[in-house]
């Protein structure tokens, strides 16, 4: 019979695990009352959030001009304007080439429904145009008994429209002042705090500024492979508008996941009203291919190396913020996860047993007699 439980280690035992699980409850409540409060204070955040990573792709620049005598404002507003600018041209290098083509891309798509219709007819679906028209008021149908919830999902759509345009204009005016006053920030931020936090938190703060630049550039160098990878798969095949669907992709990759889907819808239609199925379904798989290569490999490696994080953990903190949050969880997934990365690493430098320090053995004097 083996020997029995020590009472005193036993009592010790539970009241140790009874210490710990309340503690991580107490850590479990602040941690949901933090997400709550923040979720009430999202209209406020979001703008802000918006502006942080514009932020990180004009501070450069705005960087550079400083570091040669630039004023502050000035150097912010030029940045702005010259960002303002791109953005624009942007949209305008991608709206005018395909309204240019309008007219032809219209024919187009009726002669690409009537060879979708005669192809259905045929093997092995068969499809007479009597069942065509059938299905086709059947739809017809369904479309006027759901017009209220079209025009409810309208306007809603609507005014989430008009409320990211605000969005995006204060986010616009946030990035003007960040780039202008942004250095000033840390600095008044330890002036306002008491005793260790006046070190800790700006020690963070800019940890937490650097790992938002690099995820930031390493999205935008993820991007830039994917439109070169697309970009010449549409060029190889003939696609008239090539250059407006691979900048579409470059700047559609920094919104995951929808960002993905629309420009790769928009590249197969535009593929298969101008150059037929055959040449719609290989930009398909081209497509696919390329998003499963950066979705499981360019991704995960790209980021992980330029934040510090495990590929691995890049890849499942992309899932699990886009299965709690959707779009925007999926967006901020990895930066949320690069600054706990950054928090947790920082609280373990403090945290950590410091070697002491040995002195080294002074030299001994020889003399010699």
């Amino acid at each position: 019979m083996g020997p029995g439980l020590n009472s005193r280690k036993a009592r010790g035992a539970l009241r140790t695990s009874a210490s710990i699980s309340l503690q991580m409850l107490l850590v479990l409540l602040a941690t949901w009352v933090t997400l709550w409060l923040l979720g009430k204070a999202w209209p406020v955040i979001w703008p802000v959030v918006i502006a942080l990573l514009l932020t990180t792709l004009t501070w450069p620049p705005a960087r550079f001009l400083r570091r040669h005598r630039w004023p502050p404002a000035l150097a912010a507003t030029l940045v702005t304007l010259l960002f303002l600018v791109v953005a624009i041209g942007t949209l305008v290098g991608i709206a005018v080439p395909v309204g240019a083509k309008s007219g032809v891309l219209a024919d187009q798509v009726v002669a690409g429904i009537a060879e979708l219709r005669d192809w259905a007819a045929g093997p092995p679906l068969n499809i007479s145009d009597d069942q065509a028209n059938e299905y086709l008021n059947t739809a017809v149908d369904k479309l006027q008994a759901s017009v209220g919830s079209i025009a409810t999902a309208t306007l809603n759509g609507v005014g989430s429209f008009f409320n990211g345009l605000v969005n995006t204009i204060i986010a616009l005016f946030l990035m003007f002042f960040f780039l202008k006053d942004g250095p000033r920030f840390l600095p008044w931020l330890s002036r306002q705090l008491p005793g260790r936090l006046a070190a800790d938190v700006p020690a963070v703060a800019g940890r937490s500024w650097d790992a938002l630049g690099s995820f930031v550039r390493s999205q935008a160098l993820v991007g830039m492979i994917d439109a070169v990878l697309i970009g010449i798969g549409l060029f190889v095949l003939g696609v008239d508008l090539w250059l407006p669907l691979a900048v579409l992709t470059f700047v559609t990759a920094f919104v995951p996941i929808v960002g993905a889907l629309f420009a790769g819808f928009v590249a197969v239609v535009i593929t298969f009203v101008t150059n037929g199925g055959t040449d719609a379904l290989i930009v398909l798989a081209i497509i696919v291919a390329v998003q499963q290569l950066e979705g499981n490999v360019l991704q995960p490696m790209v980021q992980s190396r330029g934040l510090g994080l495990h590929a691995g953990v890049v890849l499942l903190a992309v899932t699990l913020g886009s299965s709690l949050y959707g779009i925007v969880g999926a967006l901020l997934a990895v930066p949320v996860a690069a600054m706990l990365a950054v928090f947790w690493n920082y609280l373990r430098e403090q945290l950590a047993d410091r070697p002491a320090v040995v002195p080294e053995p002074r030299a001994e004097s020889v003399s010699v007699d």
